[in-house]
């Protein structure tokens, strides 16, 4: 059945409008965490275990003042259960939390947070215009993508990331929201790139790589091994935090000021451990470390996401597992030097995300953009293998949900 074209047009420019609000919030919200953290940044050394104590201290009552904004699972749940109903009461927590969280050095991305708003701005232009059912939750999902889309410069990745974090089998379970997803997130793409200038090029600079024969791809397939039992190991030392934390009393302060106290050490025995690790990733593929270094660097990140989240600050986790998984790629070709390094650190950095996400093909697409990788189809190898190696109960529960 053909869609009336006036109605088409109006969708369409609905979905613009999405795009247009959702990348006018993630240039603001860039814009104030790129100042934040320039202060953060001025503290080092000893003076972090008084430093993310109190800045735990301060997410913690920010929480427990404005209300708990929830997690990705909630929101996960929130699309499958409720209607694809998005709050926007939980916003002010999420984003006051997020940004002192991120800004201050926790080991958590603005993924999380940024997606939970846009996606909120998805439900509320759709209560505007008085839209239901499907078309409800097809705005949110649109909204979430442009939320991605933003932070990866990538649209076609974010909305395909969008859709594939929604269930730990279905790539588009929910298919009719592909297309809102994609305008939104190219109108919003434009407007964030246009305010802030960024997201337009690669943000990691890897060696030049090209693919040169059929062994590539068996590399890729022990590459997507290495980052599955990585994957595995971090939700291990996940649950393992999770665990811990929970037995501390209420408030929440009292869990995210402890969090605080334990990234602070963190931070100060391995430095790159701190903040999500955009920048910090470029320092692992420039520099020269031991390889004992990096293994106990990449044990620490992951100890540091898990306190980071578990605790109770407010982000997300694919850059620090990227990070994580480039650490764990460069001992790979440093050992076994006939591996090509910028394979081996890109592959291990789709697998070990896809084992924990369950993504793997729009891992390959925001790879693919991020590194300025242009032969994608190792990356897919790797990020298929991380898929089917994951734990059959998923990281994120709530991805087992599948009521409409």
């Amino acid at each position: 059945m053909q869609q009336n074209p006036i109605t088409l047009t109006r969708s369409v420019l609905v979905w613009a409008a999405l795009g247009i609000i959702c990348g006018l919030f993630a240039a603001t919200y860039w814009i104030g965490l790129f100042h934040l953290m320039q202060r953060f940044e001025h503290f080092g050394g000893l003076s972090l275990l008084i430093v993310m104590p109190l800045a735990g201290l301060g997410i913690g009552l920010i929480i427990h003042w404005l209300g708990n904004p929830g997690e990705i699972g909630l929101m996960i749940d929130n699309i499958h259960l409720n209607g694809g109903r998005l709050a926007m009461r939980e916003n002010p927590s999420m984003i006051l939390s997020s940004l002192l969280s991120i800004a201050s050095g926790g080991s958590a991305g603005p993924e999380a947070p940024m997606v939970q708003v846009t996606g909120s701005i998805g439900t509320w232009l759709a209560d505007r215009f008085r839209l239901q059912g499907e078309a409800l939750r097809t705005l949110s999902i649109a909204g979430m993508a442009s939320g991605f889309t933003v932070l990866f410069g990538a649209p076609l990745g974010g909305s395909f990331f969008a859709l594939e974090i929604l269930h730990h089998q279905h790539v588009v379970l929910y298919s009719e929201a592909i297309l809102p997803a994609v305008v939104a997130s190219c109108a919003a793409y434009t407007i964030f790139v246009a305010i802030t200038q960024l997201g337009v090029g690669p943000i990691w600079h890897f060696p030049q790589y090209s693919v040169t024969s059929l062994f590539d791809f068996s590399d890729a397939i022990v590459y997507g091994v290495v980052g599955a039992i990585a994957g595995w190991l971090f939700i291990a030392l996940f649950r393992g935090c999770e665990r811990l934390f929970g037995l501390l009393p209420h408030p929440i302060y009292w869990k995210t000021t402890l969090a605080g106290l334990g990234l602070g050490c963190l931070a100060v025995l391995f430095p790159l451990t701190r903040f999500f690790g955009e920048h910090q990733l470029e320092t692992i593929i420039e520099g020269n470390f031991p390889i004992s270094f990096l293994i106990i660097l990449a044990i620490a990140k992951m100890l540091a996401i898990s306190v980071t989240v578990t605790g109770g600050w407010r982000g997300g986790i694919i850059i620090p597992l990227f990070f994580t998984g480039a650490c764990l790629g460069k001992v790979i070709s440093m050992a076994y030097p006939g591996f090509n390094e910028t394979l081996a650190m890109i592959c291990v950095m789709a697998a070990i995300n896809t084992t924990v996400t369950r993504t793997p093909i729009s891992t390959t697409l925001l790879l693919a953009k991020l590194t300025g990788f242009s032969t994608f189809t190792p990356i897919l190898f790797a990020s298929v293998v991380g898929f089917f190696l994951a734990p059959r109960h998923p990281f994120i529960a709530s991805q087992l949900s599948t009521k409409r």
